[in-house]
């Protein structure tokens, strides 16, 4: 099972990638990709926290190395990846999850990223400068997250199973 969580773990670490680097926009200095957190949710919640952890961390290695993100995204998608993670594994609630995305990412993730900003950046900084970004591409990814997966859920109840049980 430890395997096969790993597994899912690495390709949804490459949808990430791979959708992170079609569907970005710059916005200040850091890069909204939606994908990101739409992924974060749904390993969130179908692998639980340390997997949406290790696969936040994954995509954003990956993004760092091949130029498409900035280190805004290590702190940004690995909070929001745990905080969905710790309330979906906590209360098993799609909707909670996905305000932990939202939450953690938006604004948690934006305000850790402030010093790293003071930290790199030679201009003066605001903390205003991240969240809005952070908090627009959260909420965009997190929405459609949550859609694809009350989608699956209600396909699986056609067969008598259920995502979320």
């Amino acid at each position: 099972m430890v395997l096969k969580k790993w597994l899912y773990t690495a390709m949804l670490i490459a949808i990430s990638f791979v959708g992170s680097s079609f569907i970005s926009v710059p916005v200040g200095f850091a890069k909204i990709a939606p994908v990101q957190h739409l992924v974060n949710l749904v390993s969130a919640v179908m692998l639980g926290p340390g997997y949406a952890v290790a696969q936040a961390f994954g995509t954003s290695v990956l993004r760092n190395l091949f130029g498409t993100g900035t280190v805004f995204a290590f702190p940004g998608s690995m909070v929001g990846a745990l905080c969905a993670g710790l309330l979906y594994k906590y209360t098993k609630k799609l909707w909670l999850a996905t305000v932990g995305e939202i939450v953690g990412t938006g604004i948690l993730g934006a305000l850790i990223c402030y010093p790293i900003a003071r930290l790199f950046l030679t201009q003066q900084m605001t903390i205003w400068v991240f969240i809005p970004s952070f908090f627009l591409s959260s909420l965009i990814g997190a929405l459609i997250g949550y859609a694809i997966l009350r989608k699956m859920d209600t396909r699986l109840k056609l067969t008598n199973r259920s995502l979320f049980d």
